[in-house]
């Protein structure tokens, strides 16, 4: 039987003064926004888009739109596989707080919201170009995503994420270019309205090796429908403020990220294809290098599979086989 692995945590702020750590993706949306010259600028806008989207969602009992402001962490947790003290990071997330001005009081919100991970830049932009590498079908392997699904939910799983967090992790992404969402009559009061599409894309799969669903609500002021990632609990065991800070902040992301979708000039119809050459659309005034991010996924995979798949390939093989054996089991 493999062992488990050790988990730490730690945490920085996001705010004006955020600078990534050494250790982080710069790949991360958050991180490339902190770079460059105008870097304190583009922090000081983000966090001002968020907050009033925040304000303009959470409406009751706020005349003046201005009852909260969000924090944001960025919480890092690192695997030490064998026991050495050498971690890595396994996976990058972001946890919420919401100030209420009124109460005074400290609410937590949701963690998750955007997921970065080493170890998807490995699967998506090393591995599953090189099996599709003497092929014009993009086709994928049996296990694509296994190893880094079942590091997730060993993450979730794990004392050191319950004693830190009290909920299971939302995650929010931009719905796929690649398929066509339909509006349907399901509407939620913080979430919006419900999309669905007919098959699930290649993100969709892998986070369902992951233990998470994905379900697509426009909220009221969108433009287009988010993509939320979670347990069944999504719409009963999350707060309304809890469910505003996940869609303020990552909706805000995205107007950045994606403009040509989210910042777009017209609403999604009852039948949405997203695209990203859509030129009726609206760009912030926050820098973000998309073409940058892009090129440094592959060189982030790169490093994954140099310092993490091969050094311990042949423990994270039993490890993952395990796991799925005691699976099997727990289900017999």
């Amino acid at each position: 039987m493999s062992h488990d692995f050790t988990l730490t945590i730690s945490r920085i702020p996001f705010d004006e003064d955020y600078r990534p750590a050494e250790g982080t993706r710069l790949t991360t949306n958050f991180a490339n926004l902190a770079r460059g010259e105008h870097r304190q600028q583009n922090m000081r806008n983000t966090l001002q888009m968020i907050n009033s989207r925040f304000n303009h969602l959470a409406n009751w009992d706020n005349p003046t739109g201005d009852r909260y402001t969000l924090e944001i962490e960025i919480v890092t947790i690192d695997i030490d596989v064998d026991g050495q003290g050498k971690t890595f990071p396994a996976i990058e997330l972001l946890q919420t707080t919401i100030v209420d001005h009124h109460t005074q009081q400290r609410i937590a919100g949701v963690t998750g919201n955007s997921l970065s991970s080493y170890v998807r830049d490995y699967d998506f932009s090393v591995r599953l170009p090189a099996y599709n590498i003497n092929t014009e079908r993009r086709e994928v392997p049996e296990d694509f995503g296994l190893l880094h699904g079942e590091l997730f939910k060993f993450v979730i799983d794990s004392d050191t994420y319950r004693e830190a967090f009290a909920k299971p992790p939302v995650i929010c992404l931009s719905v796929s270019t690649s398929k066509t969402y339909r509006r349907t009559t399901n509407v939620h009061p913080i979430l919006g309205v419900e999309y669905l599409h007919d098959d699930d894309s290649l993100t969709d799969q892998y986070f369902n090796r992951m233990g998470l669903q994905a379900r697509y609500f426009m909220p009221t002021g969108s433009v287009a429908p988010l993509a939320f990632y979670a347990g069944e609990g999504l719409l009963t065991d999350y707060t309304n403020l809890e469910l505003i800070s996940v869609v303020s902040a990552m909706e805000s992301f995205q107007k950045i990220y994606r403009p040509e979708i989210y910042n777009a000039n017209s609403p999604a119809g009852a039948h949405f294809q997203p695209s990203l050459e859509n030129p009726d659309c609206s760009f912030t005034q926050i820098e973000y290098d998309r073409r940058e991010r892009s090129q440094l996924a592959q060189r982030q995979g790169l490093f994954t599979q140099k310092h993490f798949i091969e050094p311990y390939k042949p423990v994270l093989e039993r490890w993952t086989a395990d796991r799925g054996q005691r699976a099997v089991a727990r289900q017999g």
